[in-house]
């Protein structure tokens, strides 16, 4: 057992998301454990880019407003304490609406695969 040193905030890579993203990362893959646990912080309009996980997500959102998206689905509106969950290989995006911040807790095992950006028209076409 131990306590371990909080890291630096580091700044969302440009090959991940659209917009400012900033992630705080709370659990990180390790010799003995896949798990990946981070908050992150999404400015208004901010989103990842299309992406899945082989052992899926979970969000839990803690503050502000958001959108999910899977592949070929509506979007659906995330509110704090919201538990938002992804199925295994599922292709999706999430972020910030356009007016509001939003965090959430994000949940994986195993790396995501990153595909292409979210475009402006995807990311509108939820009215």
């Amino acid at each position: 057992m131990g306590i371990q040193p909080k890291k630096p905030t580091a700044k969302g890579p440009a090959d991940w998301f659209t917009g400012d993203v900033w992630i705080d990362s709370i659990v990180q893959p390790s010799d003995h454990s896949t798990l990946n646990v981070g908050a992150v912080h999404f400015t208004p309009g901010a989103r990842t880019a299309w992406h899945s996980h082989e052992a899926g997500q979970t969000l839990y959102v803690t503050e502000g407003s958001g959108l999910v998206q899977s592949r070929g689905e509506e979007v659906v509106e995330l509110r704090p304490g919201d538990v938002q969950l992804t199925p295994d290989g599922q292709e999706h995006w999430h972020g910030a609406d356009h007016e509001h911040f939003m965090t959430h807790i994000s949940i994986t095992h195993g790396p995501a695969i990153w595909g292409d950006h979210v475009t402006d028209a995807e990311y509108r076409e939820r009215t």
